[in-house]
């Protein structure tokens, strides 16, 4: 099993990451790769993010890409940030329309649609990993928020879900089948585990195996998450960026 595509890459327009666009672009081909994604994370986030100011400029910069190399496709997406518990995203149609391609996830230091209904996922997600009443408290509400963003918006890939928080990996699958949504196998976060993928693999789901680099010479190391593919006993059919 080897990838033809590594659609979750960042740049230093996420703020967190080394490399350009081009630099990206360039480990892609030196990688063998046919396509790459380029997914800077989201602009609402205390910390890191694409600024809003700069879509446009990336949108043309990978437009030029485009015409000048033949051999790989490159493609504009955004990891964007799940907000809400009514899952809403922090991106506007305004900039869904520049996009090529959509990723989401939870990141913890997002800022929240509702400042009090935020920062009580956020605690509860920091605190759920040492007290188990938290945790089921968390897990239901971080699925519905999952569940309701699948629904709401139309998100190709949903990043390392279980990597930042409590999820029902049965329900979140179901969601995503039904939407045609890919779950993410990343690389770099160990999420999805063998366990999860097992759970998703059987209410239909389909799967993609990312890097999460955030730098170039990162890009395409995915060797991680094939071999918790394999060890699922995930066919290669199932994962849209795979082949024999």
């Amino acid at each position: 099993m080897k990838i033809f595509a590594d659609y979750h890459t960042h740049t230093k327009y996420s703020g967190d990451a080394k490399g350009t666009i081009k630099d990206n672009v360039e480990a892609a081909k030196k990688k063998g790769l046919r396509e790459i994604g380029i997914s800077d994370h989201g602009p609402n986030h205390f910390f890191y993010g694409v600024k809003k100011k700069d879509i446009k400029k990336m949108r043309k910069e990978i437009d030029e890409l485009n015409r000048v190399n033949s051999d790989i496709e490159v493609k504009f997406g955004l990891e964007a940030n799940i907000i809400s518990v009514d899952g809403k995203l922090d991106i506007d149609e305004e900039i869904k329309k520049e996009l090529d391609i959509l990723l989401a996830g939870y990141h913890f230091g997002s800022m929240p649609d509702k400042l009090v209904e935020g920062t009580k996922i956020h605690v509860y997600n920091l605190l759920s990993p040492h007290l188990p009443s938290i945790e089921r408290k968390s897990r239901v509400i971080n699925t519905k928020s999952v569940v309701e963003a699948l629904y709401k918006n139309d998100i190709d890939i949903l990043t390392h879900p279980g990597a930042k928080a409590s999820i029902d990996t049965r329900e979140i699958a179901k969601a995503a089948a039904a939407n045609d949504t890919a779950l993410e196998i990343n690389s770099s976060h160990g999420y999805m585990t063998v366990d999860y993928i097992k759970i998703a693999m059987k209410e239909g789901a389909k799967f993609v195996i990312s890097s999460d680099a955030h730098r170039p010479e990162d890009i395409a190391n995915v060797d991680a998450g094939i071999n918790r593919a394999i060890q699922a006993g995930l066919s290669v059919d199932r994962i849209i960026n795979a082949e024999d």
